[in-house]
C-alpha cells in the first residue's frame, strides 16, 4: 500500500512516523510536497491514499478522476484563520473588499474565505486572492505585500502568539474543517482494505490523542529532519498543535459526503468551479 504524505496532514504524516503504523498493509510512505498535487499521485498510481483538508478531492473529481472517500477526521474548527495586521484598518470579513488575500487557494483555504465572505454578502471575486505557495506568507501579511492571510497549524498557532498580526474569523466559525482521507476508483481498493485503513487511522488517532507528547516529539524530529513544516517547530509548540485538534476518524457516511456537497455547491457559487457536480454517496461507490 503506497501511501501519500505532504507536511500538512498531521495524520498521515504521524502514522510514517508511528511504531507499527499500516503494518498488514506492508507498507511504502510517499513524501510530497502539498495537498494538492494528491490527485496527480493518485492518477499516476504513485500513491494508493492520500489525505487532504475537504477541497482537493472535489477538484478531483471536477476533473473526472471519479474520486473515492475512504475516511475522515473530526470536524477541525481551531486548525484554519484568517489574519491581519494588528495595525491595519481592516476590523472585519466584512471590509476584506478589495483587498489582497495569501491563501493556498485551491485547498481548504478557498472554501474557508468563501464561506466568510459570504457571510458578509459577498463571494471570491470581491477580493483578490494570492497565491502563497512556499513563500513566507506572514512576511507577505508584516511587509504588506497582503492585506490579509488565510493560515492554518502549525503557522496559526504561532501567529496567535505574536502582537503584530490580529485575527479576524477562526474555522470554526464557518467550515467543519475535516481531514479526508481518499484515493481514486481506478486504484482498486477492495472493501477489505478500506476497511483495514480506516481501522488502522482509528486506532492511530486514539494512541496520538492518548500520548500528544510523543506524537509532538516525533513531529518535531521529522521536521529536523527536514521532511516537516518548513519553519521548524519545537517539541512544545507541537504539543499545543497536536492537543488542539481532534484526531478521530470515521468512516465515510452520507453527512460528511453531503458536507462536500455544500463545498462543491458553494464554490461553484462563487465562481471556482464552471460546472456543477454530484458527489457519490458510500454505498454509491462500492
Amino acid at each position: 500500500m503506497k501511501i501519500g504524505v505532504h507536511p500538512n496532514n498531521l495524520h498521515l504524516r504521524l502514522a510514517r512516523l508511528w511504531p507499527g503504523a499500516f503494518v498488514d498493509l506492508q507498507p511504502i510512505f510517499v513524501s510530497y510536497a502539498e495537498g494538492r498535487d494528491t490527485a496527480a499521485l493518485l492518477e499516476s498510481g504513485d500513491i494508493d491514499l492520500g489525505g487532504t483538508g475537504s477541497t482537493p478531492p472535489i477538484e478531483a473529481d471536477m476533473r473526472g478522476l471519479a474520486v473515492e472517500y475512504i475516511a475522515a477526521s473530526a470536524p477541525r474548527p481551531a486548525n484554519g484563520a484568517i489574519f491581519v495586521r494588528s495595525d491595519s484598518p481592516i476590523g472585519s470579513v466584512a471590509e476584506l473588499k478589495d483587498r489582497r488575500i495569501s491563501l493556498i487557494d485551491g485547498s481548504f483555504h478557498t472554501y474557508l474565505l468563501a464561506r466568510s465572505l459570504e457571510g458578509e454578502g459577498m463571494s471570491l471575486p470581491d477580493v483578490e486572492r494570492v497565491e502563497s505557495g512556499a513563500r513566507d506568507s506572514l512576511a507577505d501579511l508584516l511587509e504588506r505585500r497582503v492585506d490579509a492571510w488565510v493560515a492554518m497549524s502549525p503557522r496559526l498557532e504561532k501567529a496567535l502568539e505574536r502582537d503584530d498580526v490580529r485575527l479576524i474569523v477562526r474555522c470554526g466559525a464557518a467550515i467543519p474543517n475535516r481531514s479526508l482521507f481518499w484515493t481514486l476508483e481506478r486504484n482498486g481498493l477492495s472493501a477489505t482494505e478500506i476497511r483495514a485503513i480506516v481501522s488502522e487511522l482509528s486506532r492511530i488517532g486514539n494512541e496520538i490523542a492518548s500520548d500528544p507528547r510523543t506524537a509532538a516529539r516525533l513531529l518535531a524530529s521529522g521536521d529536523r529532519g527536514g521532511s516537516g513544516d518548513r519553519g521548524g517547530t519545537d517539541i512544545d509548540a507541537w504539543e499545543k498543535v497536536v492537543r488542539s485538534r481532534d484526531f478521530t476518524v470515521f468512516p465515510i457516511d452520507d453527512e460528511i459526503i453531503a458536507e462536500q456537497q455544500e463545498e462543491a455547491d458553494t464554490l461553484l457559487r462563487h465562481g471556482h468551479f464552471a460546472k456543477p457536480i454530484v458527489l457519490k454517496r458510500p454505498e454509491m461507490t462500492k
